[in-house]
């Protein structure tokens, strides 16, 4: 599939099964207006579904394109000889200089503003010199971002050439270690349209994907389209040298095409109705919200969405992927939900693919929601309802602290009763699609004006709070209440059992000035923050504290086997760890419409609690009983106290017998056995404060 170089020059095939002709076009360079030469493939040229030609004396670098003929489909779309198409599988593309998108619409040829294919190597990642990180599941932490914005600001650090770039991005990967998380997940880099988006805005977000094999030549340094896929390695491969993955956001479910109005620039002119879901009268079906839907159950299509995972798992070195309305692709014919869809059949069966990280997005736009029950032995879900109850909690919603207990657990009330497993639940506050978490507790409605459609886009329904002032403030008991809860929400996550996924920026505080849908903001607006000034630093140190007693502790905070909730039989194993449930008196949890507290305690057999949470999101402090501890109560974590003493470097010992929560606020008691040993070894002075 696709151009591959051979001993004696260049291998072309191309799947397009309903055709009667193809022309393979040589272009001396990505700009040019013409082919320099035109090869004819007839009958000869055909194997089955595939048109495939030889052409001697070619190499890498070449370009070239394809004009594909065959008689119209239902609704007259479809075959367009006139448009000169791109290879689904070129893995470089060249032409952006004279690409226009408008140009692949309607009946004249677009040859002098086409894209073109670019021939490449297929060597594979250096496994031996640079291998996966490959962490456990529960000591996984999630740091989702937008290569582009990233390092786009001046005062990033870095030189103009490669802010914005996947090089921009390797020099700071120091910061990210030093923050603690274990996987980056990077918005889509598979080359899309950035003409995909209205009138004055550009497409920056990337679901709109052009190609499932090239990497987006915005990203890379230098103009050089031979050059992408070695700075994609470059990439991976300081990574995992730093002992992080790298997962994919890819998009698989949908592509730039649109509806029968798009332009036609690749799959459309290749195979019509093969790649998309289709009424009998040519009416394209869609539950992506773009326009089409990939018809992934169907082999030529499953095909090549495995050939496109295999080049950037295997070639590039990728550690795993993120789907993006994932479970649009379990959809039939006639978008019947399946059981058992054959792509994701294909997927869980591939050797090659077997070492990944698998997540996906378990809703798409036609109402189809599969979570605990998502149609695949090894893909994970992002865990929307984790959000949505988290929210509502720490607002103050009723009807909330049942939910926050379920997600705390792993979700059991989604799964028949039984906690989610590790790798089928990533859990989340906020996503690249709404609110940051400084807009979260800064704004109670989204302000999108600034993308140009009368602030219709973006999500409505956000379980947002602003606490009392729309936007910023100089009221500083305001400020001190968002700043706690942003501590409330970031330690909920962190400490709650399944896979945590941090937003880019969200812990030094970014905002996009209410802003919940970014898309097309190529600005500051969506930009990360690097300004010390503009910084929160503080929270920065919250965050990395925070991270590091994760990693201190998984088997209690993420055990990959789910912690009891009932006392352990005797003669079971003495230090067993099992869970209590407890409100402001012991063992008594309130989980009524009207509760807004509710505390947990993980004891240790019969010896006692080695760990107390307790949560508070009522408007009143509220003084809550400890559990007798298996070793003496230090305080880790207190949201209500000062910058730096809110999760302290020398957790405090704590003597007395119950602990004040401030309102709307979060306490973490730890048994000193759990400590550091330096700590461990410490005063047990009490604090009676």
């Amino acid at each position: 599939m696709g151009s591959t170089i051979t001993a004696r020059g260049v291998n072309f095939s191309l799947a397009a099964p309903a055709a009667n002709r193809v022309e393979l076009l040589l272009f001396p360079h990505g700009d040019a207006a013409q082919p320099d030469r035109i090869i004819d493939l007839d009958s000869a040229h055909r194997s089955g579904d595939y048109w495939h030609v030889e052409v001697e004396g070619l190499g890498a670098g070449c370009c070239y394109g394809y004009r594909v003929f065959g008689p119209l489909q239902p609704g007259g779309h479809g075959f367009r000889p006139a448009k000169v198409l791109l290879d689904p599988c070129a893995r470089a593309i060249s032409g952006w200089n004279v690409y226009r998108r408008g140009s692949a619409t309607g009946a004249s040829p677009n040859t002098d503003a086409c894209l073109k294919g670019v021939v490449c190597e297929r060597d594979r990642f250096d496994f031996n010199t640079h291998p996966r990180p490959q962490h456990r599941w529960n000591r996984s932490v999630i740091y989702e971002l937008h290569v582009g914005s990233f390092t786009r600001r001046e005062d990033s650090g870095l030189e103009p050439n490669l802010r914005g770039t996947l090089r921009g991005l390797i020099r700071k990967l120091p910061y990210l270690q030093s923050l603690g998380i274990t996987a980056i997940e990077l918005l889509p880099i598979q080359a899309f349209d950035p003409q995909d988006a209205p009138p004055g805005r550009d497409n920056v977000w990337g679901y709109s994907p052009l190609s499932w094999f090239a990497p987006h030549h915005e990203f890379i340094e230098g103009h050089d389209p031979l050059a992408a896929r070695q700075q994609v390695r470059e990439l991976v491969a300081a990574c995992h040298d730093a002992g992080i993955e790298v997962l994919l956001d890819v998009v698989y479910n949908h592509t730039t095409e649109g509806n029968q109005q798009g332009p036609t620039l690749s799959w459309r002119g290749i195979a019509d109705c093969l790649y998309y879901h289709q009424t009998a009268k040519g009416e394209y079906q869609d539950v992506s919200g773009c326009g089409n839907s990939i018809a992934a159950n169907r082999p030529l299509v499953r095909q090549l969405i495995l050939e496109s995972m295999r080049c950037w798992a295997i070639e590039l070195g990728i550690d795993g992927f993120r789907f993006d309305l994932g479970i649009a692709l379990s959809r039939g014919e006639k978008l019947k939900p399946l059981d058992h869809p054959p792509l994701f059949e294909a997927i869980d069966s591939d050797p090659e693919l077997s070492d990944l990280k698998l997540v996906s997005e378990p809703w798409d736009c036609g109402g189809l929601y599969r979570l605990s029950d998502f149609p695949s032995k090894r893909i994970g879900a992002w865990n929307g309802r984790f959000r949505d109850d988290l929210r509502r909690f720490w607002k103050g919603d009723e009807n909330s602290t049942w939910t926050l207990g379920q997600r705390l657990r792993g979700s059991p009330d989604l799964n028949d009763g039984k906690p989610l497993k590790l790798d089928r639940s990533v859990n989340f506050i906020t996503a690249h699609d709404g609110f940051t978490l400084a807009d979260l507790v800064s704004f109670n409605v989204k302000h999108n004006l600034a993308n140009g459609e009368d602030n219709r886009d973006g999500e409505n329904h956000n379980s947002s709070w602003n606490h009392g002032v729309e936007g910023p403030t100089t009221d500083r008991a305001v400020q001190t209440l968002r700043r706690r809860q942003q501590r409330n929400l970031l330690t909920s996550l962190l400490l709650s059992r399944g896979v945590p996924m941090l937003l880019m920026g969200d812990e030094v505080g970014r905002s996009q000035g209410g802003n919940n849908n970014t898309w097309c903001q190529d600005s500051p607006l969506s930009w990360m923050i690097w300004r010390q000034d503009d910084c929160d630093g503080d929270l920065l140190l919250f965050v990395q504290r925070l991270l590091k007693l994760r990693q201190r502790l998984p088997d209690l905070f993420s055990p990959e086997t789910p912690i009891s909730e009932t006392r352990p039989r005797r003669g079971s194993e003495p230090d067993q760890l099992w869970r209590q449930w407890h409100g402001v008196e012991l063992n008594k949890p309130d989980w009524a419409s009207w509760s807004h507290c509710i505390a947990t305690s993980l004891q240790r057999g019969d010896r006692g609690a080695v760990l107390w949470v307790g949560f508070n999101s009522y408007f009143k402090a509220m003084h809550f009983d400890l559990p007798p501890a298996a070793s003496p109560w230090h305080r880790l974590i207190d949201t209500a106290l000062p910058a730096g003493d809110d999760l302290p470097e020398t957790p405090e010992p704590w003597t007395p017998q119950g602990v004040p929560l401030e309102s709307r606020s979060l306490v973490v008691m730890a048994a000193r056995e759990l400590l550091p040993s330096e700590t461990n070894t410490g005063s047990t002075t009490a604090n009676n404060t």
